[in-house]
């Protein structure tokens, strides 16, 4: 293909993504349909194969989303979270949305070697354990795992797990006062799929973060959000030495992983 013939296609591509993009923001609601191919193609005088690039686009970027049979609409906005030393509820409730938890699994049981380690304890050693399924405005977004050594607070789940980890930690003197977060790109698990309601996309972005009361390790947690409903804003800094080592990475066939937690189905029968 000739570079004037390429640089007309893409010209085109952009033509038609800017189009939807202005007809979302400005016309259109969440849940809208968009205007069909074979319009868009009249309109725009391309072949569908360009629609459908620029389409997919904006399903990639999750201003649409499709749904299999029936086209292409709208799609609810992405929560926009700063990666902050706060919890998923307060950082929901900053962006004027309204949080919500379904207990997945809880109890103690045994560190496996990569909670242990990044910990700073034995391989084994008691923790509380508990697996969340987070939503903001009845939406999805995310699953979380997390672990806090046993002895730091023996009576932390006794009356059932708390709405704020950091919140029940700060209330026996252990205040978070700095944590540290990793975060990679991956595709869901079939069970986070199903937990998480994605249909489309396989897409999720995974955190894994160490919270610190000062020296003392407090929480190992694991979460894996939606790529499509949530987007992270990340504030830059000097670069400084780290206060402590890193851990290995954790592989997602970890010795617990994720996808042990049960289906939809399955926890309602248990709540």
């Amino acid at each position: 293909m000739s570079r004037s013939r390429a640089q007309g296609g893409e010209h085109k591509y952009l033509a038609v993504r800017a189009y939807l993009a202005d007809l979302v923001t400005t016309e259109l609601d969440v849940g809208d349909a968009i205007p069909s191919e074979r319009t868009l193609t009249e309109t725009f005088n391309v072949s569908r194969m360009t629609v459908r690039q620029a389409v997919d686009a904006l399903v990639n970027e999750g201003v649409l989303e499709r749904a299999q049979g029936r086209g292409t609409f709208v799609a609810p906005p992405r929560a926009d979270f700063e990666m902050r030393l706060t919890t998923f509820g307060e950082e929901a409730r900053r962006r004027g949305m309204e949080p919500g938890t379904r207990v997945l699994e809880t109890g103690a049981a045994p560190a496996p070697s990569s909670v242990a380690e990044a910990l700073g304890r034995p391989q084994g050693s008691p923790m509380h354990h508990v697996v969340r399924l987070r939503s903001a405005d009845g939406s999805p977004m995310s699953v979380e795992e997390v672990w806090i050594p046993c002895d730091l607070a023996p009576d932390l789940l006794d009356d059932g797990v708390p709405p704020s980890m950091y919140g029940a930690l700060r209330e026996r003197g252990l205040a978070p006062t700095w944590g540290e977060d990793t975060i990679s790109a991956s595709e869901a698990t079939t069970q986070e799929q199903a937990l998480l309601e994605m249909r489309g996309t396989r897409a999720v972005l995974r955190t894994v973060r160490r919270t610190f009361a000062g020296d003392q390790p407090l929480m190992y947690s694991r979460s894996c959000y939606r790529g499509d409903r949530y987007s992270v804003v990340v504030p830059l800094r000097e670069a400084r030495p780290m206060l402590v080592p890193r851990p290995r990475p954790v592989p997602l066939d970890d010795d617990v992983p994720l996808a042990t937690v049960p289906t939809p189905a399955d926890a309602g029968r248990a709540d």
